[in-house]
């Protein structure tokens, strides 16, 4: 789980990287500075917490569960989200918000259904939950956060420093790629690039423009 989470997380803090400076470069500027004192405290902490703990929570919680029953703990977290957007950032609880909640946890149930192979370990699900309550915890955060931070220069600091959380992990990373089928490498570099570098960037993206429910 921890080879994984930091792999993932590499790929991605380097896809963001190349996404930044490109972005940079077409504006002709350095672009908007990084943050500093608290703020860059608060942006490293939640990086932390999001691409670290949270990535290391849920590769860990499939090593007990299955992908189906995995993805249902961790959709709870939405749900958390959105009470928590609707008590802490006053987003309150409308109609249609309620209703989507329902219709997308349906989903997601019926997925799981479909692809549970049955059983659970008590570890597993403590793991999913707690990557769950992390995903929502980070989400409210970012949008706490996003006023005073542009969502590229947050997910970008978010990533380098989930990357560095994970550092430990660098000497598994390291005896797992001398072995590892060039399917599995390929797979943590789309994992990188795709959920989590381009991901999380049109994430802040539509956290900046919208609300967090």
């Amino acid at each position: 789980p921890g080879a994984l989470a930091l792999g993932r997380m590499l790929v991605g803090a380097l896809t963001l990287t190349a996404i930044l400076t490109v972005v940079r470069a077409r504006r002709r500027s350095p672009g908007p500075p990084l943050p500093r004192g608290r703020l860059l405290a608060a942006v490293v902490i939640w990086g932390a917490a999001w691409f670290g703990v949270y990535n290391l929570a849920l590769n860990a919680a499939e090593r007990h569960l299955d992908a189906g029953t995995t993805a249902l703990l961790v959709n709870v977290a939405p749900v958390v989200v959105a009470v928590l957007a609707g008590l802490l950032l006053g987003e309150g609880f409308p109609a249609r918000l309620l209703a989507g909640m329902a219709v997308a946890f349906a989903g997601v149930v019926l997925i799981a259904a479909a692809s549970s192979a049955g059983g659970a370990d008590l570890s597993g699900v403590l793991l999913g939950l707690l990557a769950a309550l992390v995903y929502a915890g980070a989400a409210v955060a970012q949008k706490r956060l996003l006023p005073r931070v542009d969502a590229l220069t947050m997910t970008w600091t978010g990533a380098v420093a989930g990357a560095v959380a994970l550092l430990p992990f660098l000497p598994s990373l390291v005896a797992a790629l001398a072995t590892a089928p060039p399917t599995a490498v390929a797979g943590v570099v789309y994992l990188g690039v795709f959920p989590t570098g381009v991901a999380f960037l049109t994430w802040g993206y539509a956290l900046t423009r919208t609300t967090a429910g």
